[in-house]
């Protein structure tokens, strides 16, 4: 109910006063002597103004002139000729698409207003993120507005950048290209089988070159050891809801470790309890630093981080390992060893390490409780992080060498490599560099050209982040600035003329259209992923 009750500032408001109204009517309730002021510098020294009015009036001249400084023409908008069908002002359209920035993953749902990208939630179709988006997918979105993004194309001009076209640029670095005597493609993990197509092309086009993955979070430990355990380079998937124990020892798996969005959704279903379920999971942490998922530990232990391969070494010894334990968080690392052995397979242990040394003992742990098969899952590989250290190493040493041209894309090793990679230094030595940033960051102010690629609510693309699992990135509106593809651009130095989302249908037509029975033809197909943005 609105509220009828009305105020007055006094009586002489109540019974409308004419002298009250003649003041209402003023722009100031007393009289300021403003002619005073300005025909006379002297004036106020001998005047009988009070200091209340100076103030006054010298408030009243800084607002007036903020007033009128924020004054602005008058814009008149133009209303559609034809209204787009699927567009009705002031209801959200949903569209399902993809994120991935060489860290996170998630299938998304973008909600648009007016054609516009305005917020961003996980799709439940998803068995992967299972309809969750951690704080960075959700605020992915503020980055496509960023006033700071190149507006196109540019040339090292000097110590200054100028702008050039696209025809420019691809005939400019094709001559180079064709100049060079070894060429490098430094990116970060890619999970799209059209962009890693593309890229081949790109290798073939000129022989001798090749295509380095670099992770600024890097796993290739893990990779490293699960190669020497089970005779293959991957990340196994974890299944956290299926554990009655957990262990992480420096590994931040609700936030930052692998996969956290999915991993933060089965971790909370084992530590819900109702009517169905009684009990919980224990969950042990041992970290070096306080992390979201030790914050959530029932039990958590402060160790150094030259400690935790030692705490591995015990707990592997104390859960019937062939090692001896050292003398490091002896009473804790037993209690929670005999926490493993009676939860009977139905446990894991995971670990953030990057030393292949640690992982192989994490893994022969995993072994001794029966972690594989039940919570750790060897069948089914994560491909979202590929990087290989020693790969990068190898650039690094070659760069100058048999390598004299680098395409960097979606990576910035300058800020993200430890210093002692070298990695600025080496770039020097190059004859060409590239790269396809959308902001001058550290390594692309040292590049040659700097080529933007659009951000992912403008761009197609597709992601396989796991073994069967694929999903479609579709944009939710067109590029804000001149930018393209990096993909393309591969493909037209390639001397393929095509644009990339042609090249994907074409792609998933040939590939991957043959293995679904339920579809009478392509078309139907390719719509119906698009809108669920997932297929298995």
């Amino acid at each position: 109910m609105a509220n009828e009750k009305k105020y007055w500032k006094g009586l002489a408001q109540l019974n409308n006063d004419p002298k009250f109204a003649e003041k209402h009517q003023s722009e100031f309730a007393e009289y300021i002597p403003v002619e005073e002021f300005i025909s006379d510098k002297n004036a106020m020294a001998g005047s009988s103004t009070s200091r209340r009015d100076f103030l006054k009036f010298l408030g009243f001249s800084t607002v007036a002139a903020t007033l009128a400084a924020c004054e602005a023409p008058v814009t008149k908008t133009i209303p559609y000729v034809t209204r787009p069908e699927e567009i009705i002002p002031g209801v959200a359209n949903w569209y399902a698409t993809s994120y991935y920035d060489g860290n996170d993953y998630a299938s998304v749902l973008v909600k648009t207003r007016e054609g516009r990208p305005i917020k961003i939630e996980g799709n439940t179709l998803s068995k992967i993120s299972m309809g969750g988006a951690n704080a960075r997918v959700q605020a992915s979105v503020l980055s496509l507005y960023d006033s700071t993004r190149l507006n196109g194309p540019k040339k090292k001009n000097g110590s200054g950048w100028t702008d050039i076209s696209w025809a420019d640029a691809d005939a400019a670095i094709g001559d180079k290209l064709k100049q060079s005597k070894g060429i490098a493609v430094l990116s970060s993990s890619i999970i799209s089988p059209c962009t890693r197509m593309a890229i081949s092309e790109f290798l073939m086009k000129y022989p001798g070159s090749r295509h380095v993955m670099y992770d600024a979070v890097s796993y290739s430990g893990m990779l490293k050891a699960n190669n020497s355990t089970f005779g293959k380079a991957f990340i196994p998937t974890y299944h956290f809801d299926k554990a009655d124990v957990i262990v992480g020892i420096g590994a931040d798996f609700l936030a930052n470790w692998i996969s956290p969005i999915e991993h933060a959704h089965q971790y909370g279903m084992t530590r819900k309890v109702g009517p169905d379920k009684k009990t919980m999971s224990k969950h042990f942490q041992f970290e070096s630093l306080l992390t979201l998922t030790g914050a959530n530990a029932d039990e958590r232990f402060p160790v150094k981080p030259s400690q935790l391969g030692q705490v591995a070494v015990g707990l592997l010894a104390a859960v019937g390992g062939s090692v001896s334990a050292p003398n490091v968080m002896t009473k804790e690392v037993a209690r929670v060893a005999d926490a493993l052995k009676n939860a009977h397979g139905k446990a894991v242990v995971v670990c953030g390490s990057n030393d292949a040394s640690v992982q192989l003992v994490v893994n022969e742990i995993n072994k001794q409780i029966g972690a594989y098969g039940s919570t750790i899952d060897t069948t089914i590989t994560d491909n979202t992080h590929q990087g290989d250290d020693a790969a990068v190493k190898k650039l690094v040493d070659d760069m100058g060498g048999a390598i004299d041209t680098v395409i960097f894309y979606n990576t910035n090793p300058v800020y993200t490599a430890p210093k002692a990679a070298g990695f600025a230094d080496a770039m020097k030595k190059l004859s060409c560099r590239i790269s396809f940033a959308s902001h001058a960051d550290e390594t692309a102010s040292l590049c040659d050209y700097i080529l933007p690629d659009h951000h992912y609510l403008e761009a197609w693309n597709d992601h396989n982040p796991r073994t069967n699992s694929y999903s479609i990135q579709q944009p939710a509106i067109r590029p804000l600035f001149n930018t393209r593809h990096a993909q393309e651009s591969f493909l037209h130095w390639s001397g393929i003329k095509t644009n990339y989302h042609s090249y994907i249908q074409r792609n998933w037509q040939e590939h991957m259209f043959g293995m679904q029975n339920t579809f009478g033809d392509f078309t139907a197909f390719w719509n119906n992923t698009v809108r669920d943005g997932v297929i298995e």
